[in-house]
């Protein structure tokens, strides 16, 4: 009944006509323009709203559920009549939509009444326009496609209505000889390409509303090869497969189209998008299509079968260009949303999640095109803010910024050559760009340059000092030689807040710490230090540009806490990265288990770690935050669109927590000179009760272990867990190695075991045997644990105070194992006493299976959430398992759990187990896991524990 209704106001809104009776309404110029104006958005052959079409005369003959929508002749007793009229119910077109003039109302009655005829002849083909030529103004012809023939002798210019074959030559691109024009295409032609060796052109084209249409043309004689015509409205790419056989086309209408070349004949349509699909491509195998989409994502098929392998649904907003890099292993789009992405193509022409590996915030505008290089060592992004940036796309770095073009570049092409390139603008014009040469990447700021002794530090014996006034200005910055220890106060008689400045000299490369103990010995002092030159400046320590930007989600962050960070669009942002908040610089430690968690930042417990000596900030919901990259001071960085934020040598409190609300500052002199501390209250407070000790010395990187729980509980037979707890001195963030020797008879501990770079812990598994006694305090005693490290270059070992009880449980209790897995990843072959070795590869994720053995445990077994991979290495996780965490229900002993490796994983081996959540729940029986590259072939390490 509605589309009935719809049909009618349509009908009736044709253009006003004084008309006598006698006089015949014409079908094609009076009745189908408004019945395609405002009956077809709902009745068309595609959407057909109340089953029913008149996008075409033979579509309005064919009525409704088989009923006539008008009966020629009789305006009364037409449906359609009925409805535009009012007659009947409901009426059409429907409230809200614009209603037809009497005089439109009355041209349908006629045109019925004079028996409804049809067009005269053939209906003219949808992709004419019947509208009045209106002559522009300007002259312009925006240039829409461009593509170099294989030998790069041929440039196709693609405008509205035409292409260009240009001999390409030198000079300018403007002047190069016009070969032939190929003509008569309807509308803008959105796309060009050579393809078949060069012999051949394929173009997309169309009207928009009214349909598409690519066409193959040979190259040589201009000669119209074939069309291929199926979509509904404007066909935006059109491309052909490697080996020549298919051509795949897409549209505004939603739909993708296989063609067979040879013969035109349609394939199969690739149905999925949501919205305009502005861009295909073939994989260089041909296997895979991509496609790019108004619906904010971009898609993979299955070339052979129309299959949907991945749905990348990253982008925050349309995408309007897609590519395969030129090797076949990534996947490359941009659109509206400013950033450039690149995928992995981790699974080929297999369903799979391929991963998300770079995404840069590009342009300050849509993104409108881009285009390799022939060897692909070379991006060029053009975008609507009229900047062109060219990129080296090992790690999509920008080379070169070309700003204020004089219009929007709509096409840009690189020629066979790889030394330029031409683009397109919208204003018609043409322009040929050298491209330049990948350079070696820019040297980037150490992030701990203070872990580091650059020179070597031969410093004499620490002096003391006493603070003498006036010192405020660095002119009057009081001379120090150092190392030294200086008492003073923040407590001057003149007016003002007091600034106490010392001066002291350092060579280039040297480190020293300053630290201030003020806070610690109840002073009321809450000190802020920083280095200045000798003429008062701030001495910049790095810059640090912006990458991607985000913000606070859900809640803010005081200035401790270390977990929970939510920020927006965090799905493209990676662990190790650096994030900058409002001054504050912390590093992403582990990724979110999904929307409704967040980031945990270094060090992954306790109070959050800062790096560059900031200092921990509170942060509100709302606030914009920054994913960054480092470089030296200096450094001339090609902008982005996103902020740069130098930082300084200064400090409130001590970026890892270890003196409270004292300052602590790692600074390495940069020249040979001298330079100024100046030493303030952060809030501008003075007085006598504002004392200070001040000391400027050489780092001591050094770091102590503990154990985390002296006085364990273990049941006969049974393993428990054991942690290992490092506190890192001075920054050293070094590896360290932890052992075990003289343990009681049977007992044993899976050592060695390690606690990795800047981590700050490990755990280990505690295994008794059935037959062991109680251990004695000598026995206890006779325990040594040690921890290993290389400090600057020389092997440092510690003790770390052993357990002071053992209490043995002689009771049954749960045992777990970990195991294979049916249908998941196998053990590497081993002697059958030595636990179970799996192999895992950077970005790839294994099945592994838990067994429990209740001994009449009936309860829920909770092995915890994003901790429930016990020692499992940086960057590898137990994934899929929600806010719940691994869970073992009551009435099962069974369930599989799946081990995710990020992509830059790096390669080691590592013993994990999972541990029960219940109070002094028992371990699993460690596991190994190798981490390799996917070509390297591992081996059993047999490793037996001790």
């Amino acid at each position: 009944m509605r589309h009935w209704n719809c049909l009618i106001v349509c009908l009736s809104l044709l253009p006003a006509v004084s008309a006598a009776a006698d006089a015949k309404v014409d079908y094609d110029k009076e009745v189908a323009p408004l019945l395609r104006k405002y009956c077809a958005g709902c009745h068309n052959d595609s959407d057909r709203e109340g089953e029913f079409s008149l996008e075409s005369f033979a579509a309005l003959q064919q009525g409704i559920k088989e009923k006539p929508a008008l009966l020629p002749g009789d305006p009364a007793g037409s449906r359609m009549w009925r409805l535009i009229s009012g007659v009947d119910e409901p009426v059409m077109p429907p409230e809200g939509e614009a209603k037809p003039t009497e005089a439109e109302r009355e041209l349908v009655r006629l045109w019925i009444e004079q028996g409804a005829k049809g067009p005269a002849g053939v209906e003219p083909d949808r992709l004419t326009l019947r509208v009045p030529h209106i002559e522009s103004r300007t002259k312009l012809s925006p240039v829409t496609a461009l593509d170099f023939s294989p030998d790069g002798k041929l440039l196709a210019v693609a405008r509205y209505g035409r292409i260009d074959l240009l001999a390409a030559g030198p000079g300018a691109p403007q002047d190069w000889k016009l070969v032939r024009t190929l003509g008569e295409l309807p509308g803008k032609v959105e796309s060009v390409e050579f393809c078949l060796n060069g012999t051949q052109i394929l173009n997309a084209s169309g009207v928009a509303g009214s349909g598409g249409i690519a066409t193959l043309w040979n190259v040589a004689d201009g000669v119209r090869v074939r069309d291929f015509k199926g979509h509904r409205d404007l066909v935006f790419d059109a491309t052909l497969s490697p080996d020549g056989k298919t051509v795949a086309t897409c549209s505004y209408d939603k739909e993708i189209m296989l063609w067979n070349a040879e013969n035109g004949e349609q394939i199969r349509t690739l149905s999925g998008h949501n919205g305009a699909v502005y861009d295909i491509a073939f994989s260089p195998d041909g296997k895979v299509l991509a496609s790019a989409s108004a619906d904010d994502t971009c898609k993979l098929w299955r070339v052979r079968d129309g299959e949907r392998l991945d749905t990348l649904g990253q982008p925050q907003k349309e995408q309007y260009a897609i590519r395969f890099s030129p090797d076949g292993k990534a996947v490359l789009a941009a659109g509206a949303d400013n950033r450039l992405r690149i995928w992995e193509l981790k699974f080929g022409d297999q369903p799979g999640i391929n991963p998300l590996t770079v995404a840069r915030f590009a342009h300050e505008a849509p993104i409108a095109t881009f285009c390799f290089s022939k060897d692909g060592s070379r991006l060029i992004t053009a975008a609507e803010d009229r900047t062109i940036k060219i990129w080296e796309t090992k790690n999509y770095t920008e080379l070169k910024l070309l700003e204020n073009q004089p219009d929007v570049v709509d096409a840009v092409i690189a020629d066979p050559s790889g030394e330029r390139a031409v683009i397109g603008r919208l204003n018609g014009s043409l322009e040929l760009l050298p491209l330049p040469a990948v350079k070696p990447p820019a040297p980037t700021a150490p992030s701990e340059p203070e872990a580091a002794v650059a020179v070597e530090m031969a410093a004499p014996p620490m002096t003391d000092a006493k603070e003498t006034e006036p010192n405020d200005q660095p002119a009057q910055a009081q001379k120090i030689a150092v190392p030294i220890r200086i008492k003073g106060a923040i407590d001057s008689p003149a007016a003002g807040s007091d600034l106490d400045c010392y001066r002291f000299t350092a060579k280039a490369g040297e480190t020293w710490v300053i630290e201030i103990n003020a806070a610690r010995s109840k002073s009321d002092l809450d000190s802020f230090i920083e280095i200045l030159n000798t003429e008062g400046k701030p001495v910049e320590r790095v810059l640090l540009q912006a990458v991607r930007d985000s913000y606070f989600t859900f809640r803010g962050k005081n200035s401790i806490q270390a977990d929970d960070f939510r920020v927006f669009n965090w799905e493209e942002m990676d662990v190790n990265q650096f994030l900058y908040c409002n001054g504050e610089v912390v590093k992403l430690w582990r990724m979110p288990r999904g929307p409704d968690s967040g980031f945990d930042v270094f060090p992954g417990s306790g109070g959050r770690w800062n790096y560059f000596d900031t200092s921990g900030l509170t942060h509100a919901m709302g606030e914009p935050c920054y994913v960054v990259e480092q470089h030296p001071p200096g450094t001339e960085l090609i902008p982005n669109g996103l902020p740069v934020f130098p930082l300084y040598y200064e400090n409130d409190d001590a970026a890892r927590r270890e003196a409270g609300k004292d300052s602590k500052l790692f600074f390495t002199a940069q020249a040979d000179g001298d330079y100024v501390l100046r030493i303030r209250d952060v809030r501008g407070g003075e007085g006598a009760q504002f004392a200070y000790t001040a000391t400027i010395r050489t780092a001591a990187p050094d770091f102590t272990v503990s154990l985390a729980n002296r006085k364990p509980q273990i049941n006969l037979g049974n393993r428990c867990e054991v942690k290992f707890n490092a506190t890192r001195i001075d920054q050293f963030d070094g590896q360290l190695m932890i052992d075990a020797a003289n343990l009681p008879p049977g007992m044993t501990i899976n050592t060695p075991l390690t606690i990795a770079p800047e981590q700050i812990e490990a755990f280990g598994v505690l295994s008794l045997s059935a037959d062991a006694a109680d251990p004695t305090p000598e026995q206890l005693k006779a325990i040594k644990l040690t921890a290993t490290g290389k400090v600057a270059g020389r092997q440092v070992t510690h003790d770390i105070p052993a357990w002071e009880e053992i209490k043995v449980i002689r009771m049954p209790a749960l045992e777990l194992v970990i195991r294979a897995a049916a249908k998941g990843a196998q053990p590497l072959p081993n002697d059958g006493t030595s636990p179970l070795e799996f192999v895992i590869h950077p970005g790839e994720t294994i099945m592994l299976e838990v067994v429990a053995e209740r001994n009449g445990f009936k309860e829920l077994i909770a092995f915890g959430t994003a901790d429930c991979g016990r020692n499992l290495p940086h960057g590898v996780y137990v994934d899929n398992i929600g806010l719940n965490g691994l869970l073992l229900p009551a009435d099962k002993s069974v369930r599989e759990f799946f081990v995710t490796a990020s992509p830059w994983t790096p390669e080691q081996t590592r013993m994990f187990h999972l541990q029960s959540n219940d109070k002094n729940g028992p371990a699993s029986a460690p596991v190994i896991l190798h981490v390799k590259p996917a070509e390297k072939p591992v081996a059993s390490t047999n490793a037996a524990t001790q």
